[in-house]
C-alpha cells in the first residue's frame, strides 16, 4: 500500500495539473487562442509537447510489459519515425501552416473534396477514442493494483481533471503541462532503470547476458513473412505510421500551428521526433531489465507481464520515489489525453460545427468547442469503463492493430495529394470506397470471436481469408488507395490546383519567395 507521503506527492501533482488550466484560462478568449495559442509558445516547449503527446500510460506500462515478455520488435515502429521524417518534415510543416486554418483535414478537402475530408477526419476520431479509452484503462488497472482504489473511480477522477484543464486553459495549458510532464517522464524512467540494473546481481553485463540468452534482445524474427509479426512487418508498418502521425494526425499538426514561424515549427518537430525514440527505448529496456531481475528473484504466479512493472514499483522502490513514479505515470496519461481532447474538439469545430452553423460569431464557436471537450471526455471515460469490463493481456499489440485498422488509407490519400498533380477528387473517392471494402474484408476474415466455448471467424471464406498479420492491414490499405486512386484518376480530367497544395508547386513558390527575400 502507498504511504501518506506518496499520496501527498500524487495529490500535489494533480493540483499542479489543475493550476496549469487556471494559469492560462484568461488567455482563452477566441477559438484561435483556444486551439493554436496565437503563436505564444516557443519552439522548445512545442517540441516537449510533441514528446508528451506521443507518450502516455501506453508507453509507461505497455512498453515495459512487452520488453519483459518478448524482444524489442514492437520498438521497430518507433525507430522508423526519425528515419522517415528527417527527410520530409522540413516541407510538411510549412506546407500545412500555409494552406490550413486549424483542421488537418481541411487540406484533404482543398485537394480532393468533402468526401476525402470527412473520411479522414472520421478515421481520426475513431483512432483517438479507441486510443484514449486504452490509456485510461491501462492507467486505472495499474493504479488499482497498487492502491486498491476502484478502477472506475480512477478513470472518473483522472478523466475529470483532463476535461477541466482543457476547458479552462486550452492548447496553451496543455503544452506547458506537457513540458512539466516531459521532465518528470525522463527523470522517472531513468530512475527506475538505474534502480533495476543496480538491483540485478552482476549489474548491466548480467542484464545483457541473460536477456540475450533468453531471446529478450534484438528485433527479430527477420524473415520475409507477412503472416507473422516480423521485423519487416514492423518496419514497413512503422514507415507508414511515421507519415500518418506526423503528416496527417491532427494532434501533431495542431502543434505545428502553435509555433511563431515555419522555422520554429520545424525545430519543434525535430526536437519532438528525436526525443520520443529514446523514451520509447528507455521504457522497453526497463521491461528487459525486469525480466532479468525476476529470473534472480521469486515473482508471484499471479503477476503477469502487464503487472510486473507496477509490482516492482510497489515492492522495491522506497517511500517518496513510489509517489513520484506514480505521479509521472498519471501525468503522462493526463498530457496525452489532454492533447487528444483538444484535437478532437478542434476537428469537431472545424470539420463539422462550422459546416452546420456557418458565419457565426467566434464566441459561439468557442462555447461549442468547450462543449465538445466535455462530451469527448465523457465518451472517453465510458470507453475506458468498457475496456475494464472486457480486459486485455496484450494491450500494446491491440493498440497498434487498432491504429492499423483505423488508418484506413489516409497516408495513401496524403501521398497522392502531396506528390502527384494527376490524382483528382473522382479517383480518390473511388479509391476510398475500394479501401473501405478491402479493410472490411481483411478484418472480418481474420478476426476470431468466441461463442458457446468455440472460436470462429467473423467471416470465413476458406482459402480466400486474409492471413497476413493485422499490422500489415494498415499498410495494404494505403497501397490500395495509392494504386486505385492514381489509376482511377486517369479516367477523369486533370484537376486545376492551387500550387501550394502539392510538393512541386510549393517548392517552386518557396524558391520564388526566397529570391524576393521573403522568409517565414
Amino acid at each position: 500500500m502507498l504511504s501518506i507521503f506518496d499520496y501527498g506527492i500524487i495529490i500535489a501533482v494533480l493540483l499542479i495539473t489543475l493550476y496549469f488550466g487556471l494559469r492560462y484560462a484568461k488567455n482563452q478568449k477566441s477559438t484561435e487562442a483556444y486551439f493554436s495559442a496565437k503563436g505564444r509558445v516557443p519552439s522548445w516547449a512545442i517540441g516537449m509537447s510533441l514528446l508528451a503527446t506521443l507518450i502516455s500510460s501506453v508507453t509507461f506500462l505497455g512498453y515495459p510489459a512487452e520488453g519483459y515478455a518478448n524482444n524489442w520488435i514492437l520498438l521497430v515502429q518507433g525507430l522508423m519515425v526519425p528515419i522517415v521524417l528527417l527527410g520530409t518534415v522540413w516541407f510538411i510543416v510549412p506546407l500545412y501552416r500555409k494552406v490550413i486554418g486549424l483542421s488537418t483535414y481541411e487540406y484533404f478537402e482543398k485537394r480532393f473534396g468533402n468526401f476525402a475530408r470527412y473520411y479522414s477526419s472520421i478515421a481520426f476520431v475513431l483512432r483517438q477514442f479507441s486510443g484514449m479509452g486504452t490509456v485510461l484503462y491501462l492507467l486505472a488497472v495499474a493504479l488499482s493494483s497498487m492502491t486498491n482504489i476502484n478502477t472506475y473511480w480512477i478513470i472518473l477522477v483522472v478523466g475529470s481533471i483532463i476535461v477541466i484543464v482543457n476547458l479552462l486553459g486550452g492548447i496553451e495549458a496543455v503544452i506547458w503541462l506537457d513540458v512539466f510532464q516531459g521532465f518528470m517522464l525522463f527523470a522517472s524512467g531513468i530512475l527506475c532503470l538505474l534502480v533495476i540494473i543496480f538491483s540485478v546481481n552482476g549489474g548491466f553485463p548480467e542484464v545483457w547476458r541473460v536477456a540475450s540468452e533468453n531471446g529478450r534482445t534484438g528485433f527479430g524474427p527477420y524473415d520475409l513473412d507477412f503472416t507473422r509479426l516480423t521485423f519487416v512487418v514492423m518496419a514497413i508498418n512503422g514507415a507508414f505510421y511515421a507519415i500518418q502521425k506526423y503528416g496527417t494526425d491532427q494532434t501533431v499538426i495542431q502543434r505545428y500551428l502553435t509555433a511563431r514561424s515555419d522555422k520554429s515549427a520545424i525545430r519543434a518537430s525535430l526536437m519532438g521526433i528525436l526525443l520520443t525514440v529514446p523514451v520509447w527505448s528507455l521504457f522497453m529496456f526497463i521491461g528487459t531489465a525486469l525480466f532479468v531481475y525476476y529470473t534472480q528473484q521469486p515473482l508471484p504466479d499471479d503477476v503477469g507481464p502487464n503487472s510486473v512493472f507496477p509490482y516492482f514499483i510497489m515492492t522495491q522502490l522506497p517511500v517518496g520515489v513510489v509517489g513520484f513514479i506514480l505521479s509521472a505515470m498519471i501525468s503522462a496519461a493526463i498530457c496525452s489525453l489532454s492533447a487528444d481532447l483538444n484535437s478532437l474538439a478542434a476537428v469537431g469545430i472545424e470539420d463539422y460545427y462550422k459546416k452546420l452553423r456557418r458565419d457565426k460569431v467566434d464566441n459561439e464557436y468557442l462555447r461549442a468547442s468547450r462543449w465538445m471537450v466535455a462530451i469527448a471526455g465523457v465518451i472517453s471515460m465510458l470507453i475506458g469503463f468498457i475496456y475494464v469490463e472486457l480486459g486485455s493481456e496484450s494491450i500494446l499489440g491491440i493498440i497498434f492493430t487498432l491504429y492499423a485498422i483505423f488508418s484506413g488509407g489516409i497516408v495513401g490519400i496524403f501521398l497522392l495529394g502531396i506528390f502527384t498533380e494527376r490524382a483528382n477528387r473522382q479517383g480518390i473517392n473511388i479509391a476510398i470506397v475500394v479501401c473501405i471494402l478491402f479493410t472490411a474484408y481483411a478484418f472480418l476474415t481474420s478476426t476470431e470471436i468466441e461463442f458457446g466455448g468455440e472460436s470462429f471467424l467473423l467471416l470465413d471464406l476458406g482459402e480466400f481469408n486474409f492471413t497476413h498479420n493485422k499490422m500489415m492491414l494498415g499498410v495494404y490499405s494505403h497501397l490500395v488507395v495509392i494504386i486505385v486512386g492514381y489509376i482511377a484518376s486517369l479516367f477523369f480530367p486533370k484537376p486545376e490546383l492551387d500550387s501550394n497544395l502539392y510538393y512541386r508547386g510549393w517548392k517552386a513558390n518557396r524558391k520564388f519567395d526566397r529570391e524576393r527575400g521573403i522568409e517565414s
